[in-house]
């Protein structure tokens, strides 16, 4: 049995796997729990000095605020501070992982203290001060926007996803002009095995339909789709296989258009996701969204003496930050667990290792931080091979960032 190293040039490779903009995320958060801060000692003493105290507790929710944006923002401090420290093996890249799954039970104990507190006060109605509490909520939703603006500002969190075990809607689309008019062709997977599309950029299709697309792989391989008509477009009969790196040579009566696609599915939604960000971004937006029920809640009561409204807001609101709290929890965890992030980049990887005639006899895949993945990938070659022609089939996938190869003999393979 040979094992080979990983990626990169040896001895010397590095276990930095820190997310793309980690030193801007990092210093955004700090920005917000300045903000925050301000906002809580302004409001704690204002009360203080003006015996308000509506003022004061508001004063000391925004403290629980600000600590849970102080975790993020010492995740990030620490990773990178530490990203290449050896005592690590794979990085500090997860940090921001643990950082978000801590963040999600606290959020989750808000939701159980808000969900309590608002069933208390419905099944025990308390005098509501309107004039305070109104103008409060106003003051703290504006905080919330600024926060929520300033830690989304940059364009480093994904909110959306299309990777893990979520199907991408469609890779680029790619614009092919023909003396008929402009045609648009795109690989479609939304729901379904990716295939070919072929619309028009505008109007109908042209009356000469073009018949077959032929791709052309880097090893040379190539492969036939048929195109059948599905209303305003062209769809392939044949599914299309991982990876979608590939020339497509569209054929249209004498005419060949050949466009090249390149492999993007796999470096962007649950695998280059910022947990980190993710959820300090949720903190904010469900205190945002609490500052709304409770003012529209607190309207509604003033105007036409609904005490219950105000409760039932409460009540609203901690099922939704329950919800969040409960997908944050169910992200993060399954990362810190080393689960497959990517079933689709699984899928290619399998592929493009056997598409020779190999055996893949074991792949272990998992995240590594924002964007990275690590792979310990176990072959059974049909021929001799070195890990290097492996590594050099894997070269494709840009979200592998640390990758070992071992290479068995062919009789290992159901081991």
């Amino acid at each position: 049995m040979r094992i080979d190293s990983p990626f990169a040039e040896p001895p010397f490779h590095q276990h930095v796997f820190l997310g793309e903009g980690h030193d801007q995320s990092e210093r955004k958060t700090w920005t917000v729990i300045w903000l925050c801060g301000a906002m809580m000692c302004a409001e704690i003493v204002g009360g203080l000095l003006f015996g308000s105290i509506a003022l004061v507790a508001d004063g000391l929710h925004m403290s629980t605020h600000a600590g849970a944006l102080l975790l993020a923002a010492l995740a990030y401090t620490y990773a990178r501070r530490h990203a290449e420290n050896t005592n690590f093996t794979f990085g500090t890249g997860k940090f921001g992982d643990l950082a978000g799954f801590t963040s999600a039970i606290v959020l989750a104990m808000i939701a159980i203290l808000i969900g309590f507190e608002s069933v208390t006060r419905l099944l025990a109605p308390v005098q509501i001060h309107f004039a305070e509490a109104i103008p409060i909520a106003c003051l703290g939703l504006g905080v919330n926007i600024a926060s929520a603006w300033l830690l989304s500002s940059g364009g480093h969190y994904h909110g959306h996803s299309h990777g893990g075990n979520d199907d991408h809607g469609h890779d680029e689309v790619h614009q092919i002009v023909t003396s008929s008019g402009d045609l648009l062709l795109e690989i479609f997977a939304e729901g379904v095995p990716p295939r070919f599309r072929l619309r028009a950029a505008s109007g109908p299709l042209p009356a000469a339909n073009p018949t077959r697309i032929t791709t052309v792989r880097s090893d040379g391989a190539t492969q036939e789709f048929t195109l059948a008509a599905r209303g305003d477009f062209l769809e392939s009969v044949e599914a299309i296989p991982e990876p979608h790196a590939f020339a497509a040579q569209l054929k249209m009566g004498a005419d060949t258009f050949t466009t090249d696609f390149e492999e993007h599915a796999h470096g962007h939604g649950a695998t280059g996701r910022d947990n980190n960000m993710r959820a300090a971004i949720i903190h904010v937006i469900a205190d945002a969204a609490v500052s709304v029920l409770v003012i529209v809640g607190l309207l509604l009561a003033r105007a036409f003496g609904w005490l219950w409204m105000d409760p039932l807001a409460g009540i609203i609101g901690a099922c939704v930050i329950a919800s969040w709290s409960y997908g944050l929890v169910r992200d993060t965890g399954a990362i810190l667990l080393d689960k497959v992030p990517d079933g689709r980049l699984a899928s290619a990887l399998r592929q493009t290792i056997e598409s020779d005639g190999s055996t893949l006899a074991d792949l272990h895949l998992w995240r590594l931080g924002p964007g990275h993945l690590g792979a310990i990938v176990s072959v059974c070659p049909k021929e001799p091979c070195t890990a290097d022609y492996y590594r050099a089939k894997l070269a494709q996938y840009p979200a592998l960032s640390h990758v070992t190869i071992e290479v068995q003999p062919q009789s290992r393979a159901s081991t």
